[in-house]
């Protein structure tokens, strides 16, 4: 039987949770997807004793309308194609950065934030791919899914300030319509559909290139 002198610690215990959980938000295949993230935080929360945050945050997501009955997961369901893990895991992250949980890659300064924020509009008003996004704006702080350039990702930007939106570059790689075969997919890189601002209401948060405009799902036109 363990004993109090051989359990881990309290902070030993946080320290775990807090990997864990970016573990889950970087790869959220492999971790459970929205289910295993939101235990996740649920575990985090408890052991803070502040179990209440996630019902003032689900409030919040549904004021923005990036909450359904299914998560959110159905937020995205109208605005991009295919699997939404990424994007999906991109959200929580939102929350987890301005717990002080989300351990960023890099982190962007002042200057190189704003900049950002200025342009990326204008900017995604072509179409563009993943080496695209790295040569304008660098590489991200949080790379959500995989660095192979089959499968859809989710770049993320943060800075140090938990009160700046975070920026998301949702990418996407499969198959056309018609194709013969759903392997491999029909793109060198994965293609950019769509860049969103954190903490905006949904779907002001999303600007569209143009190929994110033809790929939008029919339901969500």
């Amino acid at each position: 039987m363990p004993t109090a002198d051989t359990l881990a610690s309290s902070d030993e215990i946080h320290t775990y949770l807090v990997t864990r959980l970016n573990d889950a938000l970087r790869r959220p295949g492999m971790w459970g997807g929205e289910h295993a993230i939101r235990l996740m935080l649920d575990h985090l929360l408890f052991a803070e004793r502040r179990q209440g945050a996630w019902g003032d945050e689900q409030r919040a997501l549904e004021q923005r309308k990036a909450w359904t009955p299914i998560g959110v997961k159905g937020a995205f369901e109208d605005f991009l194609p295919a699997d939404h893990g990424t994007s999906v895991a991109s959200v929580y992250a939102e929350f987890a950065h301005r717990q002080g949980w989300l351990k960023a890659d890099r982190l962007l300064d002042a200057a190189e934030y704003d900049s950002m924020l200025t342009t990326i509009d204008s900017w995604a008003t072509h179409d563009r791919v993943w080496a695209d996004v790295t040569s304008a704006f660098g590489p991200p702080s949080v790379l959500f899914g995989s660095t192979n350039p089959y499968y859809g990702k989710t770049l993320g930007y943060v800075t140090t300030d938990p009160s700046a939106p975070m920026l998301f570059f949702h990418l996407w790689n499969g198959t056309d319509p018609g194709a013969d075969s759903s392997w491999p997919p029909a793109h060198e890189q994965p293609l950019l559909l769509a860049v969103r601002r954190g903490d905006a209401p949904f779907a002001a948060s999303l600007t569209f290139t143009p190929e994110g405009r033809r790929r939008r799902p029919a339901q969500g036109s």
